[in-house]
């Protein structure tokens, strides 16, 4: 199992996928490393509806997810980036479920701003030009940090398979620190509590971000307003294994560093 694990984790996708070699091309090998390797797949989700998740994007050449934090900017995980300064390097995929679709927007980066050092992992990609549609609002606060959330991704359905044409959802649980701690990155030391947030990862285990997911919002409902709120950013995974959740970065942490970061990409 432990050996598993280590394949597993930090569940970095295979760079260079190319959306037309999506559904056929597999995801590759997991990374082991925290460098610029994109990672984690919804596995154990369903496919998405047209509009559902109007502010997910999609990272190519490296394969990982992201969200509208403006309109022209876009939230990700640090290790799907190379560093901060001008890039423009990746393609932002956004306005579909279907990364093929002819409705789908395709928009090149301008910027990056890549936060540093572990667990950190987040950064903002300025685009060229803004996309009009839906952003997702960011946790301020952690009052939001219960209940279930939701995860959304072009990535495999399973440990090594193909990524995704469509995108996909599943619910998972919120799980606090002392379950996290439990887990096997309490074990390995890979948790930290304040800065990250877990959550699935039951004794059933089945339900989780994979490869080709790394960006992606943790996100749930508002419960005053009933709008969509990002609470973390996929991190890592140990794609659906028992007992060991989803690590994602906690937003709310962040969220003071992250606004200042768009104000100054804004210029």
């Amino acid at each position: 199992m432990q050996q598993q694990l280590k394949h597993v984790k930090r569940a970095a996708v295979l760079g260079a996928i190319s959306i037309a070699a999506l559904g056929s091309m597999p995801a590759g090998a997991v990374a082991q490393t925290k460098g610029p390797s994109p990672s984690a797949s919804i596995i154990g989700g369903t496919r998405a509806a047209e509009g559902e998740f109007p502010f997910m994007v999609r990272l190519d050449p490296v394969g990982c997810g992201g969200s509208l934090y403006a309109d022209d900017l876009v939230l990700t995980a640090a290790h799907c980036v190379k560093a901060s300064g001008p890039d423009t390097s990746l393609t932002i995929t956004a306005g579909s479920v279907d990364l093929k679709s002819t409705a789908a927007v395709k928009v090149k980066s301008a910027a990056v701003y890549k936060a540093a050092g572990v667990p950190a992992d987040w950064a903002l990609i300025k685009l060229a030009k803004p996309i009009n549609l839906p952003t997702l609002k960011i946790a301020e606060t952690t009052k939001y940090n219960h209940g279930d959330f939701t995860i959304s991704g072009w990535g495999s359905t399973s440990f090594g398979g193909d990524q995704q044409r469509y995108l996909r959802k599943a619910t998972v649980p919120f799980l606090d620190d002392a379950g996290c701690a439990a887990s096997s990155w309490g074990d390995e030391g890979d948790f930290y509590p304040g800065k990250q947030i877990c959550a699935g990862g039951g004794s059933a285990g089945g339900v989780d971000i994979c490869n080709g997911d790394s960006g992606g919002p943790l996100f749930r409902k508002n419960d005053v307003t009933d709008r969509w709120i990002q609470i973390g950013i996929n991190s890592e995974s140990a794609c659906g294994h028992p007992g060991d959740p989803g690590l994602y970065v906690k937003v709310s942490t962040y969220a003071a560093k992250i606004k200042k970061e768009a104000a100054r990409l804004h210029g």
